[in-house]
């Protein structure tokens, strides 16, 4: 028998603490940490404003802190980053550049080009890109032409600005490679892409997180970097250890502090001489004297300064270790080879079942995407309010403003974020997402996602999720225990067995959240649910969040959906568990029955008159209850419409055989509540049994819902479902309240309206997140139907296919979007030449927030990997079809 070689990387995931050991340093460090209401001590909380991008270079922030392709440690006490300068801008390029949401015609929008290409789990090794121009960055063409556009026009890009069109720019590469657990070598190459020689300064720094200015007792003790030479700069910081950081041939080292120019920024003095913009005073200004000649402070760069000949490239090293090392770049290249060969091994076992090139190289990019993006995510809500010892106190608005009544919450985590730029916080139910592709690469750290945001110091005491930080008591929709389900099951099918002690965990928290969605968003009482926002911002003819302007209340045919969805995950959680933990039957029980009462509703049954169903549209819509107790549909054909089909579980023969309990109350609600157990579809298998359908959709409303759901006239685009079906173009939904006009249409890029801020739009774009929960659902219906039934695909073309070949098609639409079509181009980057044919272009791939409805063209935040990295696992899901299928034939 062969032996199975365990690859080096998985050994480590194996023996590695949490957040410890091998994954002590890692990509913590935010892409922004300025605009966030963190950052935001206004009286009229207005957090873009308060600390902008100008201001960030002289601010020593409150609550975290940002750098270009940065790691620190599990708390962000000691950070490094990489600082630019190509001798023709007015600042060092020290972070990312991007427009704030009122600078921008379609609210915030970072304005750079980069790209993480490579990480292992544990960030033994890690690759990233940034294009950098020789001329001077455009930072006012980009804000001046911004302003200049109205909504009805798309956003104005940095290649739009032709910085990039004669090629004058350098990538950048920056790669870390651990030789140990507290051992980093750090590589960074600047290649010259141009056909002239041109300077480059690089500036790799390292700096403290200010912990010491804020006045509390048990972090009054200031850190200290100490240059040696120009060569080795001493770490010390009492609450992570002693360090070294080797610098390979630097020209000199600078040093500064990590505190604010209050002289800068506010006309008064300053409480240190050398302050946190100190390098670059140094650097652009020529300012001798704002750098510590003495060679200390907290925050200090290696300056290499180099002129690059044309197409040619200049590479300078480091080395960050808790150990001195006589010969620091000794075997320097060996170690970082071998990383490099360890991460290849990795990924050759995870891909092994995808033998298409391109989607492999798709798909790692999509797996480094979610590794670079965790940020240690750091806010104590209550002195937040209350401001810090001995810093001016905060506005008695803030008592009763953002976020005042979660002043229990207290987050201190490595969480994963769904665009470090543009969304450098966590969001709920965008998080419950990423653990799917994370439970492939890190099955502990997707399952420690999921608990994190259930904690006691996250959920509100009357069982709410935090949602994000800008409100954390907006309403998400409820798909934790959906994710939870799901990465429990790829950990089982990973590691060989479930970790039923993970899902109990869980499912107690998630039992106080789901008590909260019944209290507080059936506000009728009647198993219909409300629930306001949902995550899909402007998908409504007006904001759903806010007071309506007819007055009254929704009844959300998405909420009540999201609910049915809901019952029956935390069903076969409690299935999974009472397996081990036969009391858990009761659990069971209570979620059958729950659902049962959803569904019952939903198809206006107990002699309830709501139906959010129209029996002319064959669809479901919203209800609007007016004050003067009148009711009406608002008939927008949107993704609202199409939620309830992730209402969808099975009960097979087996399980029930495990849990006679629950099977005894299954069978007596059959034969004694006939009004319940006609929502419950049965089919007998020959030799497996009878399996029950437990779905809000079956029989003719499922087929009526899949077939405009498949219509290309409708929801069925080339590159997957879109949020609003295309029937709005030329019918669009209007609703009148007093003299005004509230419209919906369809709008299949950027949102032409200004609700929540005009920078996300459910009014036509393709959502990778809704698409994915389409195809599970799909899959599982597919599971109960089999290949017997068919539907049509797409609509009116008389093509009949089964539910699972409709589901994969749709999958592979999805993944067109990546990938290079008959013409060599990649949808998602359009007409953006450059993206499609440069040799130093064309094969990085971005991972957009959401995609245009029509051409599949990538829009919003450039990097949001979190939930568009989902496409990693339907590559996985259409191979292992594919691969079935092969089986099957042969």
């Amino acid at each position: 028998m062969s032996k199975v070689v365990v690859s080096a990387e998985k050994l480590r995931l194996k023996t590695r603490a949490d957040n410890k050991g091998w994954k002590k340093w890692g990509p913590y460090l935010s892409d922004r940490q300025w605009g966030t209401v963190r950052e935001d001590y206004s009286p009229n909380q207005d957090a873009w404003n308060n600390v902008t991008h100008d201001m960030a270079r002289s601010k020593a922030y409150r609550w975290g802190e940002e750098g270009i392709g940065g790691i620190s440690d599990n708390k962000s006490y000691i950070c490094f980053a990489l600082a630019l300068w190509n001798h023709n801008d007015h600042i060092l390029k020290e972070r990312f550049f991007g427009l704030t949401g009122n600078e921008s015609n379609h609210g915030e929008d970072v304005k750079e080009l980069y790209y993480y290409l490579d990480s292992t789990p544990t960030h033994s090794y890690m690759k990233m890109l940034y294009k950098y121009p020789i001329a001077a960055f455009p930072y006012s063409k980009l804000v001046d032409e911004s302003r200049k556009r109205s909504r009805l026009e798309p956003e104005y890009e940095l290649l739009d600005t032709g910085i990039f069109d004669n090629d004058e720019y350098f990538d950048v590469f920056i790669e870390y490679a651990k030789s140990d657990e507290q051992d980093i070598l750090i590589k960074i190459t600047a290649h010259n892409r141009s056909n002239k020689p041109a300077p480059i300064t690089l500036l790799p720094t390292i700096w403290f997180r200010n912990t010491w200015c804020w006045g509390y007792e048990n972090f009054k003790y200031k850190p200290m970097l100490t240059g040696v030479s120009n060569k080795v700069i001493e770490v010390d910081n009492k609450s992570v250890g002693h360090y070294k950081l080797y610098c390979e041939k630097a020209d000199e080292l600078l040093f500064c502090d990590n505190e604010t120019n209050f002289q800068r920024l506010h006309g008064v003095a300053n409480n240190v001489p050398y302050t946190k913009d100190g390098i670059n005073e140094y650097i652009v200004n020529k300012n001798k004297a704002a750098v510590n000649p003495n060679n200390i402070g907290t925050k200090a760069s290696g300056r290499y300064t180099r002129v690059v000949k044309a197409g040619e490239s200049v590479t300078i090293r480091l080395r960050l270790s808790d150990h001195s090392i006589i010969e620091p770049f000794g075997g320097f290249e060996d170690i970082m080879d071998k990383r490099i060969r360890e991460a290849n091994q990795f990924y050759d076992e995870l891909q092994s079942s995808v033998q298409d090139q391109e989607l492999r190289s798709i798909q790692r990019q999509a797996y480094a995407g979610m590794l670079w993006t965790k940020q240690w995510y750091y806010y104590n809500v209550n002195e937040w309010i209350k401001g810090d010892p001995t810093m001016p106190k905060p506005s008695d608005n803030r008592k009763f403003g953002r976020n005042s009544g979660w002043r229990h919450m207290y987050a201190a985590n490595i969480l994963s974020m769904p665009d470090k730029w543009e969304y450098p916080w966590f969001a709920a139910w965008d998080l419950a997402f990423h653990t799917i592709p994370l439970a492939r690469l890190d099955p502990d750290f997707a399952k420690r996602q999921l608990a994190v945001v259930l904690r006691e110091y996250y959920m509100h005491p009357n069982g709410q999720i935090p949602a994000y930080e800008w409100s954390f008591s907006d309403v998400n929709p409820p798909v934790h225990a959906w994710a939870t389900w799901r990465v429990y099951e790829i950990d089982k099918e990973m590691n060989g067995v479930g970790d039923v002690k993970f899902l109990e965990r869980v499912f107690h928290k998630l039992l106080l959240n789901f008590t909260w969605w019944v209290n507080l968003k059936d506000e009728g009482g009647n198993n219909i649910f409300g629930g306001g926002f949902l995550g899909m911002d402007n998908i409504g003819v007006f904001d759903r969040s806010a007071t309506l302007p007819t007055g009254g209340r929704l009844e959300q045919a998405d909420g009540t959906g999201w609910m049915a969805m809901y019952s029956l995950n935390m069903l076969r959680i409690a299935c999974e568990i009472a397996v081990e933990r036969p009391v858990y039957q009761d659990m069971a029980s209570k979620f059958f029955e729950h659902f049962l009462h959803i569904a019952g509703a939903m198809q206006m049954l107990g002699g309830s008159e709501i139906s959010l169903w129209d029996e002319e549209d064959q669809f479901y819509y919203d209800m609007l209850h007016m004050p003067n107790s009148q009711s009406m549909l608002l008939k927008i054909r949107s993704m609202v419409g199409l939620i309830p089909l992730f209402a969808v579980e099975i009960l097979t023969p087996e399980m029930l055989e495990k849990l006679p309990d629950f099977k005894r109350r299954v069978d007596w609600v059959l034969a004694n509540r006939p009004d319940l157990a006609g929502l419950i579809s049965r089919w007998y298998e020959p030799g497996k049994g009878e399996n029950r359908l437990l779905a809000i959709l079956r029989g003719h409303r499922m087929k009526m819902i899949m077939k405009k759901m498949f219509d290309e006239n409708e929801f069925l685009s080339e590159h997957g479902v879109r949020s609003l079906s295309k029937y709005h173009l030329e019918n669009p939904y209007q609703f009148r309240v007093h003299n005004e006009v509230f419209r919906v249409d369809y709008t299949p890029a950027e949102s032409t309206g200004s609700m929540f801020g005009g920078n996300s739009n459910w009014r036509g774009p393709i959502w990778m997140p809704m698409n994915f929960l389409l195809i599970d659902s799909l899959l599982k219906f597919q599971s109960y139907y089999g290949n017997e039934y068919e539907v049509e695909y797409p609509t009116n073309s008389g093509n009949m296919v089964s539910i699972k070949q409709a589901a994969l098609s749709l999958a592979e639409r999805l993944i067109k979007i990546f990938r290079t079509d008959e013409n060599g181009k990649r949808p998602m980057y359009a007409n953006y030449e450059k993206m499609q044919t440069d040799p130093h272009f064309k094969d990085l791939v971005l991972f957009y927030e959401y995609f245009h409805g029509d051409d599949g063209k990538g829009l919003g935040a450039a990097h949001q990997t979190g939930w568009t990295g989902l496409v990693a696992e339907l590559i996985l899901m259409v191979n292992e079809a594919n691969k079935a299928e092969i089986k099957e034939i042969l």
